[in-house]
């Protein structure tokens, strides 16, 4: 997280506008205002603390609702003035009941839409610690390492016939069963997506004369 004294906290009277950005899809939450005191408070806690210029105090975000926004990191602009803040929302995050104060589906990149697999993975993680009564996932670990395999040969089987004689929407369903699969098996091993996201683009890079 930034230090504090390299903000310009003259240039507005004390205040700068701090964008919140969902940590993982990139969509663009809120807008709130932070003075030295809530961005201490932010690092201190964790959560997201602004300077609620109505209230004339510091206002945590989900105090009353429950749906704080977990701080992932924080950078400051060029000029100084003004800072970006990478959060995780529990809940939504509009007091409308809308995921972002920009509506339910704010312009997003084309890209963002696969960010849902960073959230499933942590959905993995959570069922792998918590092993949860009935839970699928819970019951694939306690299968084992080589019945986990098996399904992912199984489900890479299946996705292969589908590509020759089922449907569009077959297929899909299909790698969407070896997708999830697969990152139980990596999660499994200890690994996770993004490493074989840094394996790909390592090859990129060394396919193209980049490397």
């Amino acid at each position: 997280m930034i230090d504090a004294t390299r903000v310009d906290w003259d240039k507005a009277d004390g205040l700068v506008p701090a964008i919140v950005q969902h940590a993982d899809s990139g969509a663009v939450l809120m807008l709130g205002y932070m003075n030295r005191e809530a961005l201490e408070a932010t690092r201190a806690s964790g959560l997201v603390t602004f300077w609620s210029r109505r209230r004339a105090r510091l206002w945590t975000k989900g105090e009353t609702s429950g749906n704080g926004l977990a701080v992932q990191d924080v950078a400051l602009d060029c000029d100084g003035d003004t800072l970006l803040v990478l959060a995780r929302p529990a809940g939504p995050v509009c007091h409308t009941g809308t995921p972002t104060c920009f509506g339910a589906e704010p312009p997003r990149a084309a890209s963002a839409s696969l960010a849902f697999l960073a959230t499933l993975e942590r959905v993995i993680e959570r069922r792998m610690a918590e092993r949860p009564e009935g839970s699928y996932t819970a019951k694939l670990l306690a299968d084992g390492p080589r019945r986990l395999a098996q399904k992912v040969g199984e489900e890479g089987l299946e996705l292969a016939l589908a590509a020759v004689a089922q449907s569009d929407a077959d297929v899909t369903a299909e790698a969407a069963d070896l997708l999830y699969h697969t990152l139980l098996l990596l999660k499994a091993r200890g690994l996770s997506l993004a490493a074989v996201v840094a394996e790909l683009e390592a090859r990129h890079r060394s396919r193209s004369g980049t490397a």
